[in-house]
């Protein structure tokens, strides 16, 4: 019994002396490893933080350790205080160091979770478009607009015809005779198609911080991409027209009517006065 004991009392001390040893020989080769290294204090993540976490809150979640300068991040956050008036834009996940741009002021993250509201049976769709056809880049996610699409002439030579959603063959002689073109043509493709998302570049030099930048004075520098929720028929509308014709947007506002107009070409596009041109 006592030969027992012994020897799992000798087995838990060697056990302790390894674990004392293996414990010792790391941290000294995490400091040979670390000699002649500039080493930073950085902010290191424990515990995660849920996106929206105010930043004066974020001191019991995270402690304070020393790493070489070549690992501290882009960025880092040198002192807590700064965080104050702003939260964390998203998860923070622990072992991760504190990033000052991971933080953002309360007002856009409020803006951010409230989002735009999309209907469960609509799809989106987004559209490259020249500045000009997308109301100057001044679109907001949130408008409605009117989509307008413009064709170049179609080759209306056909074999087939549909009747009743089935395709039926033309005789021959029919066929060749139809060798046409349709004319140039504008119409309102869709009303009120929700924009969900704007992304546009503007001119580098500028900075919407900068007190002589002006939204209304200043225009994109290349294609807008503007998000829009429409029905999953509509999408197919759009991109047809993305492909082969051309959109231009229109700012739509509750107050405008929705009347029904004719499909604009060069015979009708200056309305009355074609009956004395």
């Amino acid at each position: 019994m006592n030969r027992k004991i012994f020897g799992l009392v000798a087995a838990v001390a060697l056990a302790a002396v390894g674990t004392f040893a293996l414990v010792a020989f790391v941290t000294n080769a995490e400091a040979r490893a670390l000699e002649g290294e500039e080493l930073v204090e950085v902010y290191v993540v424990t515990d995660r933080i849920s996106g929206g976490t105010p930043g004066q809150d974020v001191e019991a979640f995270v402690v304070v350790e020393e790493v070489p300068a070549k690992v501290q991040a882009t960025g880092a956050v040198q002192n807590l205080p700064s965080l104050v008036g702003r939260v964390a834009a998203v998860d923070l996940q622990p072992g991760e160091q504190l990033i000052e741009a991971r933080f953002i002021d309360v007002s856009e993250f409020a803006d951010r979770e409230a989002g735009v509201q999309i209907p469960e049976d609509m799809i989106e769709v987004t559209l490259a478009l020249d500045p000009q056809r997308a109301v100057g880049g001044l679109l907001e996610p949130g408008q409605t607009v009117a989509v307008l699409a413009s064709f170049e002439p179609f080759d209306l030579t056909a074999a087939v015809v549909e009747v009743d959603g089935e395709e039926v063959p033309l005789p021959e002689t029919v066929a060749s005779a139809i060798d046409s073109k349709t004319p140039n043509s504008t119409d309102l493709l869709l009303r009120k198609a929700i924009v969900t998302a704007v992304q546009e570049v503007r001119d580098r030099s500028f900075s919407e911080d900068d007190e002589e930048f002006s939204r209304l004075d200043t225009a994109p520098e290349d294609a807008v991409l503007v998000t829009l929720a429409v029905e999953p028929a509509d999408a197919e509308r759009l991109v047809f027209t993305a492909e082969y014709g051309s959109i231009w947007l229109a700012v739509e506002r509750d107050t405008v009517p929705e009347d029904e107009d004719d499909v604009i070409t060069r015979g009708n596009v200056y309305g009355d006065l074609k009956d004395v041109l």
